[in-house]
Formats: structure tokens, sequence, C-alpha cells
């Protein structure tokens, strides 16, 4: 399809941003959100949703890495409009799935009383985002196991006993 062809199909260049993001929303929810809500809640969850994340970039569901990541980078210093809204939106859709799961552990017994949820799901997604830029940038899958420990130390770290006994084994 030619180019003009594909812009008459949307109306508008926006439009076609706009229905791409959500074809890459919903491919998100399928191969991420779903996958780990199977998982159970709590701390379980919280570990079931940042593996289901890095299985997404293995199995390389878009080529070039996670879709959001790459439109936060490319949006994220543009003036506000629908594109850029939600971008954000699916972002902080993803950030109160985290902190949910995060605050479950904590009602459950799971997490200690004084975790902080946002901080936990900001640092999580801080080495999420990190192996998907250095496994994308040097080509070295390492960067997926560093995430992983990563993961692993700071859930350990938050997690009651009763929490540590729902974490899988460290790989």
């Amino acid at each position: 399809m030619s180019k003009s062809g594909l812009f008459a199909h949307f109306g508008s260049k926006e439009e076609l941003q706009l229905a791409t993001i959500e074809e890459a929303r919903q491919r998100y929810a399928q191969e991420v959100i779903e996958p780990a809500c199977a998982a159970g809640s709590g701390i379980a969850r919280l570990h079931a949703l940042c593996e289901a994340f890095l299985s997404y970039l293995e199995r390389a569901v878009f080529p070039g890495g996670c879709f959001f990541a790459s439109a936060m980078a490319e949006f994220d210093s543009k003036e506000p409009g629908p594109v850029r809204d939600r971008i954000a939106q699916c972002q902080e859709q993803w950030m109160s799935t985290l902190e949910r799961a995060a605050e479950e552990g904590q009602q459950r017994g799971e997490l200690r009383t004084g975790s902080d949820p946002q901080q936990l799901a900001f640092e999580l997604e801080a080495a999420l985002l990190s192996a998907n830029w250095y496994y994308h940038l040097f080509n070295d899958a390492t960067y997926f196991d560093r995430a992983r420990r990563t993961v692993q130390a700071r859930l350990a770290s938050e997690a009651t006993p009763a929490g540590l006994h729902l974490l899988p084994p460290a790989r």
C-alpha cells in the first residue's frame, strides 16, 4: 500500500499513530498482563509481571524491543497532544498495574508494611527498561539476566518471610 493510501485509510498521521498505539497496547496486554494475572496476586503477580515483560522482550514481540519504551523516548519531549497523551496514559496504566500488585502484596502480608508501592514499581520498571535498552544497544542477552537478578533482589528485600516463600528461586 502506498503512503498516501495508508494515510487515506486512517485519515491523518495522528489517527495512524493512535491506531498503532492501540494495537501495541492490546498486544502488550495479551503478552505481558494476561499471563502475569494468571500467576495469582500480590508478590507472585508482581514477579510474574516483571518476568512476562522480560519474556516479551526475549521473544521479540516487537523487533525493536518494547514499543512503549521507544514511544516514550520519541515523544517525551514533544508538546502534549493526543499521541503523547495516549502513550503517557498507557505507561500510567502499566505503572498502576505494578503498584496495585505491590499494594496487594502488602495487604496479604507478603511485602513489608513500610514498603512504598510507587517506589518499588519505579525501581522494577527501571530494571526492566534498562534491560530493554542495553540489550538492543549491545545485542547482549545477559542484560535480561541482570534485570531478573535485580527484580529478585528488590522483591526479596521488601518481602516478609511469607512473601519470600512465594518468590521463585533465583536463576
